[in-house]
């Protein structure tokens, strides 16, 4: 049996309450989450805004609140995400040493991709740290790779009419999405041309376990003002290395077995 602890803080808790209703139960209102915690309806609204900011909840187009991208990680393995990051943050580092940009580390989480690591790079115009932010795949550069590796089966129910009922983003059109998976599984990386933010341009490729399988991905962003097609070969290059790595050390790591 759990015990409260003897300084509990309110509103934290009451979030957590909401963030595994949502988890647990599926959508709910503002009056409905209000009655649960016993607050008033302004409190409940403040505590789902906030929820919604950390990308722990959705507002739905029906003002209902449902689970967020950050809560479909709860399915995968802790240990496993640990020990991912753990191995991957100094080759991130090596990355930004090659190429003078900031490098990222993502995995999938349902239709979205989460950042488990960032590197900055040192220059004064940099894409700054996007460590537990969490992007839609379809658009990021390492959303695309992770993607572009499903059975076909899973990206018909990630993006199924039924899966984005109710939500206020734009579904993607299957047909274009799979053409574009297509040429990224062709050539091996994905480009996100300010399609997640404005003004920044990423390159992604695949972490492969020993099986073959695409289990994260390693990006560099970078201000698209630096960006141009003929820098592809050398940021593709390093991307490869540095995926290679991280591969190697988690096939030697212990604690992967």
């Amino acid at each position: 049996m759990k015990n409260p602890p003897g300084y509990p803080v309110r509103s934290v808790d009451h979030a957590l309450q909401l963030a595994v209703m949502l988890q647990v139960e599926g959508p709910l209102g503002v009056g409905e989450a209000a009655r649960r915690l016993g607050v008033a309806p302004s409190t409940a609204h403040r505590l789902l805004a906030v929820l919604v900011y950390r990308d722990f909840a959705v507002r739905r187009a029906d003002h209902t609140y449902a689970a967020g991208p950050v809560l479909s990680l709860g399915a995968g393995s802790p240990s496993h995400t640990a020990l991912l990051r753990a191995v991957a943050m100094p080759h991130l580092a090596a990355l930004v040493e090659r190429v003078q940009e900031s490098a990222n580390l993502q995995i999938l989480a349902g239709d979205h991709v989460r950042f488990l690591g960032s590197v900055e790079c040192a220059r004064a115009l940099r894409v700054g740290d996007r460590e537990g932010m969490v992007f839609p795949a379809h658009l990021a550069s390492g959303g695309k790779v992770l993607l572009a590796d499903l059975p076909p089966e899973r990206l018909d129910a990630l993006y199924g009419a039924d899966r984005w009922a109710g939500r206020l983003e734009r579904r993607p059109g299957l047909g274009p999405l799979r053409r574009e998976l297509r040429n990224v599984r062709e050539r091996g990386f994905a480009i996100n041309a300010g399609r997640t933010e404005p003004g920044v341009t990423a390159v992604g490729r695949a972490v492969r376990d020993a099986g073959g399988r695409a289990r994260a991905a390693v990006s560099v962003s970078m201000p698209t003002s630096r960006f141009s097609r003929d820098r592809l070969p050398e940021l593709v290059a390093a991307l490869s290395v540095t995926a290679r790595d991280i591969e190697a050390e988690l096939r030697d790591s212990p604690a992967a077995t």
